[in-house]
C-alpha cells in the first residue's frame, strides 16, 4: 500500500508561484496542516513502515512532522524530488503559457527534465516500492503526484494536465 501525501502549504504557494525545484519553505499554516495529517493518519489507522520524503524542505518538514507525531520512521528519497520547470518557477500557478507546457510530456522546461523523463524516475520508484512490498507513506509534490496517479488509473493526457491535490492531502494507492 502506498499513501501519498502532499507538503503542507509554502510561502510560494500563498503567493500563487510554481514552486517546482525552488525550495519554497512551509508557512506556520503548512505546518498545522503536516501536524492535523498526522493526527489524521493515526486517526485513520493507517500502518506504514515508512515515511519516504523529497529532499526539499517543504517535504522533509512535513514528513518530519508526521513522523514525529505518528512514530513512523522516515528516509530521504532522492527521486521524490520535484520537476524543475525552468522558467516557469516563481510564475503564477495558473499562468496560461504554463498550463499548455504541462501538456507537452517531452519539453524539458529550457534543458531541465521533461514529463517523460520524470514518470521513468517516479515509476521506477513504484515498482522498487511494490517488489518491496512493505507499506509507504510519500511525502512529495504536486508534480510528482500527478505521475503517482497516473501509474496507478488510466488518464488522458488533459486529465494528467490538469490533476492535483491539496496541500497535506492523503491518497491512497494499492498495488493490488
Amino acid at each position: 500500500m502506498i499513501y501519498f501525501v502532499r507538503h503542507g502549504q509554502t510561502v510560494w504557494n500563498v503567493e500563487n508561484k510554481i514552486c517546482g525545484a525552488t525550495d519554497s519553505p512551509l508557512t506556520e499554516y503548512g505546518r498545522k496542516q503536516a501536524a492535523e495529517t498526522a493526527e489524521n493518519i493515526k486517526k485513520k489507522q493507517i500502518k506504514a513502515d515508512e515515511i519516504l520524503y523529497s529532499p526539499l524542505s517543504r517535504a522533509k518538514d512535513t514528513a518530519a512532522i508526521i513522523s514525529e507525531i505518528c512514530g513512523i520512521p522516515m528516509r530521504e528519497e532522492k527521486r521524490l524530488f520535484e520537476q524543475n520547470f525552468g522558467k516557469y518557477e516563481s510564475t503564477p500557478r495558473d499562468g496560461k503559457e504554463f498550463k499548455e507546457a504541462k501538456k507537452q510530456f517531452l519539453c524539458r522546461y529550457d534543458g531541465r527534465e521533461s514529463m517523460f523523463q520524470l514518470a521513468q524516475r517516479i515509476y521506477n520508484l513504484l515498482d522498487d516500492l511494490k517488489a518491496d512490498g512493505r507499506n509507504y507513506i510519500l511525502v512529495a509534490h504536486n508534480g510528482i503526484a500527478r505521475v503517482v496517479h497516473s501509474y496507478f488509473y488510466e488518464m488522458t493526457n488533459d486529465e494528467y494536465a490538469a490533476f492535483g491535490i491539496k496541500n497535506c492531502e492523503i491518497r491512497e494507492y494499492s498495488f493490488q
